[in-house]
């Protein structure tokens, strides 16, 4: 029987169309799913020793056999560690069959590589650069953050896609579990690069925020013997001027002195500087749609042009 269209987004938000909608917590409804073809999700409670993820379904409990457990597993081009760090996750899933457990009561054996193959061929593949999609952070890394674009499958958003204004890592844009919308970068054999960088608005956009005459908060993101460049957004930074006793990291309070389109310079004086920790927010979208084929940083006035083209 031919599947039921699904959409796909990032596990822990699968969200099936409601006639697609089954009981999950009863045999006949992971009966039915099976016939359907339909995608479920819920969460893994265990990982047992031999690596086969325990997936609670109410009163019921599913298999996803080890080799079921992602894309990759059972070639040995991804390790264990995508099954076991889904243990108290959600997991995508099909229902594959069904066998007969010791105490004669019917097991769901269920499978997340089909599920991801399902989620590659139907979504993942159709995506070009330029594609603005749903992604969850998964985790962080000195060089970039990675996102669940569907079903598990992860994709890597380097840090200097992450912001326009620079940073020491990506913790300090993300944390983990963080629903982001991300750009496709580029698709190279079957892997994809994301950008983020294009959605936190161009610099006008973000410099139109702010008045000349106002003292606001910022981030010291350098320091040089010129100057040091404070971020007043994670797409704007401006130029203070030199400051005793400031280090990389310190929050600041800044006066905004001048502003410039044509050069895109901020001219600041820093008020004041310490050191407090801050949790990543959830950041500003200024482009709320699906796809871009080119994005344009710099004012139409300003002599140098930075552009991004996907």
């Amino acid at each position: 029987m031919k599947p039921k269209m699904i959409e796909y987004y990032p596990e822990g938000k699968l969200m099936s169309k409601p006639e697609n909608k089954f009981q999950i917590s009863s045999l006949q409804g992971l009966m039915d799913a099976q016939q359907e073809g339909t995608m479920l999700e819920a969460r893994a409670i265990v990982c047992d020793s031999s690596h086969n993820l325990i997936v609670e379904l109410g009163s019921i409990r599913g298999i996803i056999p080890r080799e079921e457990g992602a894309i990759g597993i059972k070639e040995g081009t991804v390790r264990d560690i995508a099954i076991i760090s889904r243990v108290n996750k959600p997991v995508c899933f099909i229902v594959e069959d069904f066998m007969k457990g010791s105490d004669g009561n019917l097991i769901p054996i269920l499978s997340r590589r089909a599920a991801q193959e399902r989620c590659m061929q139907n979504y993942i593949n159709k995506l070009i650069p330029g594609d603005i999609i749903n992604a969850k952070i998964t985790h962080l890394d000195s060089f970039g953050a990675f996102a669940d674009i569907g079903c598990g499958i992860v994709s890597l958003l380097p840090i200097d896609s992450i912001s326009v204004s620079r940073i020491d890592h990506p913790k300090e844009r993300f944390s983990v579990g963080m629903d982001i919308r991300t750009i496709i970068k580029n698709k190279d054999n079957g892997r994809i690069t994301l950008s983020h960088k294009e959605l936190l608005g161009t610099w006008e956009e973000n410099a139109e925020q702010f008045s000349i005459g106002e003292t606001v908060a910022g981030v010291i993101r350098s320091v040089e013997d010129y100057g040091a460049f404070v971020e007043l957004a994670p797409n704007l930074a401006g130029l203070a001027e030199t400051h005793a006793n400031i280090e990389v990291g310190q929050q600041a309070s800044v006066y905004i002195k001048n502003i410039i389109p044509s050069r895109m310079k901020i001219k600041l004086i820093i008020i004041d500087a310490f050191m407090s920790d801050r949790t990543p927010t959830l950041p500003e979208y200024f482009y709320q749609g699906t796809h871009i084929d080119r994005f344009q940083y710099s004012p139409e006035s300003s002599l140098k042009v930075i552009e991004t083209i996907f």
